[in-house]
């Protein structure tokens, strides 16, 4: 009995969410909906892009201005971060993402941290690379992966895709004044739209995308770094680095995030398009990133 109620229950709230969209959507003057230009996927997106842009600039401030935030100097870690950046910058720019990747304010910092092994793109270009990742990396190739995985999150609006959920979500549950709505208006971001976008509000927090978020960003990610000069082979070495620093990982069914296998299998698939782009551009040499903490 109990599971037919809560069926009910499924069904009377999937039809609110829905009905709330779309006034939502009405009330807002938005169409709601975008397709991939990559995967065909269709996606429900009622925020405007400058409200994105917005609420990225600040959620990136707000990381910077974090007093236990260390941003680089060193120019043995920061050189090689805005090296690979500004060529993947050029390849979004060239891309099927070009007209968004011309209106965002570019911005790369290195966050020394070598025990968090991640990097992120806000929406509006602003990008953060923590040197725990360059162990996982090792050269400037797999860290094109790691960045052109991150960039595709931005300007795939994937942040943008979770707030538009999280409003549809409060409009029926009847939830006024969202934390995730008023993001754009406050001096400080709450925890659900920098959730929304990422980032925990704890710094060094990252949080996980959906799994098709993760693979659309995996899979353009490494077309991006291909079409930059960068080998796409170093992204499959990346993720077996990953799967065996996590000891296995966590199991698919526990995680948002696809296993490390999974991931490593995609790409093995998608392997020949992104090889067929990089082998019509000069290749970039794989330089070995520096060594951190001891590694």
């Amino acid at each position: 009995m109990w599971m037919k109620v809560d069926m009910q229950a499924g069904r009377r709230l999937t039809a609110a969410v829905t009905v709330a969209g779309l006034i939502l959507m009405g009330g807002i003057g938005l169409t709601g909906c975008q397709t991939n230009p990559y995967t065909g996927r269709s996606q429900l997106l009622i925020t405007s892009v400058d409200e994105e842009m917005k609420m990225g600039a600040q959620a990136y401030d707000q990381i910077k201005g974090d007093p236990k935030v260390i941003v680089s100097q060193d120019p043995r870690e920061v050189e090689p971060v805005k090296r690979v950046a500004a060529r993947i910058i050029e390849a979004a720019k060239r891309s099927k993402y070009a007209e968004m990747a011309k209106q965002f304010q570019w911005e790369v910092k290195v966050i020394k941290d070598d025990k968090t092994a991640n990097a992120f793109a806000l929406p509006g270009g602003k990008i953060a690379v923590y040197t725990g990742i360059f162990p996982m990396a090792k050269t400037e190739a797999g860290l094109a992966a790691v960045m052109g995985h991150e960039v595709v999150h931005a300007l795939a609006r994937h942040g943008a895709e979770r707030m538009s959920q999280g409003r549809l979500t409060d409009a029926a549950l009847g939830v006024t004044g969202a934390a995730i709505g008023a993001g754009s208006q406050n001096p400080l971001l709450g925890q659900a739209t920098m959730a929304a976008l990422g980032v925990g509000a704890k710094v060094g927090v990252l949080l996980p995308f959906s799994r098709k978020h993760e693979s659309e960003a995996d899979y353009v990610g490494i077309l991006m770094a291909a079409d930059a000069g960068y080998d796409p082979r170093e992204s499959i070495a990346l993720w077996e680095r990953m799967a065996r620093a996590s000891g296995g990982g966590q199991a698919e069914f526990l995680s948002t995030h696809p296993s490390h296998g999974t991931r490593i299998n995609q790409l093995r698939i998608w392997m020949q398009e992104a090889m067929s782009i990089y082998q019509k551009r000069s290749p970039v040499p794989a330089l070995v990133l520096p060594a951190i903490g001891g590694r």
